[in-house]
């Protein structure tokens, strides 16, 4: 079988390259990991509260890792799920010992510079690919870092954040279906490329090189959307991206409506954090647009307004029935209009149809 990444030299790069936490002692650094798995726990109280979801599986608690332990669990859920994927992709093709030995090892260096960067950036995440039902990460340095920068209360930052990815630790858990159902779409999404007729590997191995060379070169204009070329996979792409619209759109607007009541501080520190997604020197832009986070920052803003236009109309209970199925998400074209999936699941008369 051909090899696409090597993972041990990712791993290994992306420890190499990946930036040093901010300055704090031993006894700050035992505080902080303490207090955010104390404010985990009460953030979950908030959100089950608050959604009227709670958790049908058992889950892990949560890991409070550095930026190297989060890019290695990254490392070894990826492998995971893309080692099978490309073995099926390249099954019939003979091997090259050379020739795969010397692109996985290319592609190793390109992923975990990728890695090392994003590992500097990510506050906390819901790794889903590792291990059923996925597992909660809160990365210290990153929020301490940043609750310095912003000047913001360290309480009431590291809940704030709580609030956010314990939400999406609900979606995934209190809605035992979702995990199979995300893994099932990113598989139609190698089954589109197969029918595309084209080398998904070589694809893959560009649009890792595209985002490596994001990190060295803030002029690279290269995007991973490149690596969608037919019409299947358009669709599908579409589909994960109204998926992942809506539950980063759920998370913030939990956080919003949360925050009030049990953070003193939340209008300051979302002003703030606002500020600090929308600036960014060169090199950031750059990274964000061919890593496509700069979609993702509009997937917020276009999640929560989505998810606010629902719940108005229908109330949170009404709003939960999006988990009822996958033929209750949002398509992608009622992102922009709540009221066609209102009319589409509740039925019209509740939009006055």
């Amino acid at each position: 079988m051909a090899q696409f990444v090597d993972w041990d030299l990712a791993a290994a790069t992306a420890g190499a390259l990946g930036k040093t936490g901010p300055a704090v002692s031993y006894e700050e650094a035992t505080d902080v990991v303490a207090d955010l798995r104390r404010l985990t726990e009460e953030a979950a109280g908030h959100v089950a509260d608050y959604t009227g979801l709670r958790a049908q599986v058992e889950h892990p608690p949560v890991r409070v890792v550095d930026r190297r332990d989060w890019a290695a669990s990254n490392i070894a859920g990826l492998r995971e799920v893309i080692t099978p994927l490309v073995n099926r992709l390249t099954g019939d093709k003979p091997p090259n010992p050379i020739t795969d030995a010397i692109g996985s090892r290319v592609t190793g260096v390109q992923a975990g510079t990728v890695l090392a960067y994003m590992s500097g950036r990510v506050l906390g995440q819901y790794e889903v690919f590792s291990k059923e039902p996925g597992e909660l990460l809160l990365v210290a340095p990153n929020i301490v870092e940043v609750e310095r920068k912003l000047g913001a209360d360290p309480h009431d930052f590291r809940l704030w954040v709580a609030l956010h990815e314990v939400t999406h630790r609900t979606q995934f858990t209190a809605v035992p279906w979702m995990r199979g159902h995300f893994l099932g779409e990113v598989q139609s999404f190698v089954d589109a490329s197969q029918a595309g007729g084209d080398n998904i590997v070589d694809r893959l191995r560009r649009g890792v090189g595209a985002l490596a060379e994001a990190v060295r070169d803030p002029e690279s204009r290269t995007s991973v959307l490149d690596l969608v070329q037919t019409p299947a996979q358009k669709a599908v792409l579409d589909r994960l991206t109204a998926l992942m619209t809506l539950l980063e759109g759920h998370a913030e607007f939990v956080m919003d409506g949360v925050g009030p009541t049990v953070i003193p501080t939340v209008e300051q520190i979302r002003a703030r954090f606002n500020r600090r997604r929308e600036s960014g020197n060169p090199l950031e832009k750059a990274v964000r647009r061919i890593l496509g986070i700069e979609v993702k920052m509009r997937q917020y803003a276009e999640g929560r307004k989505f998810v606010h236009g629902v719940v108005e109309r229908v109330g949170m209970d009404g709003f939960n029935k999006i988990f009822s199925s996958p033929l209750t998400l949002p398509r992608l074209d009622e992102i922009g209009d709540p009221d066609a999936w209102v009319a589409r699941v509740h039925g019209p008369a509740i939009t006055g149809a």
